[in-house]
């Protein structure tokens, strides 16, 4: 009758044993997260904008903005010109560029 009870005792000890070893282990986001922190710690310096290519972008965004006046009354005509979803995307993008190019 007495080893029912020492079994019972000796599994319950090693499941909150592998329990407690368990709990300190690192959730898998973040080690993610570390691994991502290192290598962005690592591998990246600031770097200076490149004048000429903050130039080009501004450029180019400044054409699609102007073309898009024309396209915008065209739709309110009734007709869509089929680039000017494009067109947005392109300025979006652009435009992400530019800022991220300026912050570093």
């Amino acid at each position: 009758m007495k080893a029912i009870p020492v079994a019972l005792l000796v599994a319950v000890s090693l499941t909150l044993f592998s329990l407690s070893q368990n709990s300190r282990s690192i959730p898998p986001q973040m080690v993610h997260a570390q691994e991502l922190r290192a290598q962005t710690e690592i591998g990246s310096q600031p770097r200076a904008p490149d004048p000429a290519a903050l130039q080009n972008e501004a450029r180019q965004l400044a054409t699609l903005a102007a073309s898009i006046p024309p396209d915008l009354q065209n739709v309110n005509k009734g007709l869509m010109s089929k680039d000017l979803i494009q067109k947005l995307k392109q300025i979006e993008k652009l435009s992400k560029q530019l800022r991220s190019g300026l912050a570093h």
